[in-house]
């Protein structure tokens, strides 16, 4: 609908600008405005009172609205012809699950996103779980939206990390005094305990015992992904085997060579990221000859455009403020068209309004799927997406555990439950005149619904996440009003069958949401 908004405003704008179209709050500045006048009055050099109200004249002509207003000092508000809507809503019920998708001609464009990618060196901190449920939701709305997409796993299987912990391991077994640098916890312990013999055998070998130890870990974190939390990946991508064993550190850097974009410096390698926006210039190879994290990212990323990948989107946790600009610029030099760098921010938990820091197992921290098996995963994952990622989260266990409509995520499955419910009870009769469909809570309903795939596009275009779960609510809210106020049965025939067919509708667009942001689609509460 918005579309057809815009496309109303082209008509009668000579310029060539983009139009922004938004949902105001409150109806009475109409189902949708536009600040386009203001635009305009920049390059026609008068008041953007003036240009909204010449352009109203013509927009008030368009059948799409049964008004258009100007609002001081220059918003257009427009009202949407009621039939409008009962013709979409003919469309959801037409389209059913494909509702809110786009369809792209020709070939799809391939985007890969890249979320968590936490070295395997121990458990799943609460920002991995933050930026993996973002991760997967984010990959499902882009798929939604026509794009081809690689959900990517980064496994940093080499380096220093993998012998750190290979270190610490051997400490634990006693071999090796213990350094302030060394992995700690309960599942050091216990790996190193059942794992002596092996140890023991490769004491000399540090590298190779943290790799054994990195596959056991990875192989916990996939089954707290892919099982417990319904975070799922396409490809782990093997630091080791993908871009060290494959030449791409050698590739990438051949590539930076030829760009003029590295010199040498103190024995030194280094990279010209100032050039990129960066703070200074960063190290690719050390005076003793080691390539460093940024060097191997980049012949990651070249890889990733060796695969055929128009953009990268890049999930980081907080504390990378400063990589951005560096990776950018690698994307950047490497190829990728749209590379995008999303930091996600601290998560706190609160319980009785209190802070939460301890671990019920391993004394230090609470664990991502520690909180999984507190809440809930459909919990924990709406509490995740409900808030920005550039915001820091506070994280209620008490509201999150509440089974009521407090709680954000009961309230929209019961939405979808009872939509179910009412289905099951009134059968289908036949499609009723949807112009029956008039009262305040008909056309309340019915306008949310038809902004689903505006709300999708948003998301697939800002990464706005928390847009659709807020959406998600207010089409929940939307609904319950809707089930308090009017009735179906009862009603005479076409009243039951009009609003028989905007249930169906709500449990489509109810359902569709629940899906693309990995929420259950529960059937009974």
């Amino acid at each position: 609908m918005r579309e057809r908004v815009i496309s109303a405003i082209k008509e009668v704008v000579s310029q060539e600008i983009e139009i922004d179209v938004s949902v105001p709050e409150q109806e009475t500045f109409g189902h949708y405005s536009t600040n386009v006048a203001f635009k305009l009055a920049k390059t026609q050099k008068t008041s953007p009172l003036s240009v909204a109200e010449t352009l109203l004249k013509s927009l008030s002509q368009n059948p799409l609205f049964s008004r258009v207003e100007v609002k001081t000092p220059g918003f257009i508000n427009f009202w949407i012809q009621e039939g409008e809507y009962y013709k979409e809503l003919k469309t959801i019920i037409d389209k059913k699950n494909e509702y809110g998708k786009k369809v792209v001609a020709g070939p799809k464009k391939k985007m890969q996103v890249e979320y968590i990618s936490a070295n395997p060196t121990g458990p799943l901190t609460l920002a991995n779980g933050r930026g993996g449920f973002l991760g997967d939701a984010l990959s499902n709305v882009l798929e939604s939206q026509g794009f081809e997409v690689e959900r990517e796993y980064y496994v940093n299987d080499t380096g220093n990390q993998v012998l750190t912990l290979g270190k610490s391991l051997l400490a634990n077994c006693g071999l090796i005094p213990f350094e302030d640098t060394f992995y700690k916890g309960e599942y050091v312990a216990e790996w190193a305990e059942a794992n002596k013999e092996f140890i023991t055998k490769n004491a000399e070998k540090p590298e190779d015992i943290g790799r054994k130890a990195a596959d056991y870990f990875l192989s916990l974190i996939q089954d707290a992904l892919e099982k417990k939390s319904n975070i799922h990946f396409d490809r782990y991508t093997s630091e080791q085997k993908d871009i060290h064993d494959k030449k791409y550190v050698e590739k990438v850097l051949n590539l930076f060579k030829g760009r003029g974009v590295v010199y040498e410096n103190e024995g030194a390698t280094w990279f010209k990221t100032t050039e990129f926006g960066d703070d200074k210039d960063r190290v690719l190879i050390t005076s003793k000859g080691t390539p460093t994290y940024l060097l191997a990212d980049a012949g990651h990323y070249l890889e990733t455009k060796d695969r055929g990948f128009y953009g990268k989107i890049l999930i980081l946790g907080p504390d990378h403020y400063g990589y951005v600009s560096r990776i950018q610029a690698a994307a950047k030099i490497v190829g990728l068209d749209d590379s995008r760098v999303i930091i996600t921010q601290a998560v706190r938990l609160l319980k009785s309004g209190e802070e939460m820091k301890m671990s019920k197992r391993k004394g230090a921290f609470v664990t991502f799927g520690e909180l999984v098996d507190e809440v809930g995963v459909d919990v924990a994952r709406f509490f995740f997406l409900m808030i920005s990622p550039d915001s820091h989260m506070d994280f209620d266990i008490d509201l999150a555990r509440e089974r009521s409509n407090k709680n954000p995520v009961f309230y929209f499955q019961y939405a979808f439950v009872r939509a179910s419910s009412i289905l099951e009870k009134v059968k289908n009769s036949g499609s009723g005149d949807y112009s029956i469909l008039s009262t305040r809570e008909d056309m309340n309903l019915l306008r949310k619904l038809c902004e689903f795939p505006d709300v999708l596009e948003d998301a697939s275009r800002t990464f706005a996440i928390h847009q659709l779960t807020q959406y998600a609510g207010e089409l929940s809210r939307a609904f319950h009003n809707f089930y308090e106020h009017e009735h179906i049965e009862g009603e005479e025939e076409n009243t039951k069958n009009a609003r028989r067919d905007l249930v169906v509708a709500t449990q489509i667009v109810l359902g569709n949401l629940l899906d693309v942001l990995g929420v259950t689609r529960v059937s009974s509460m």
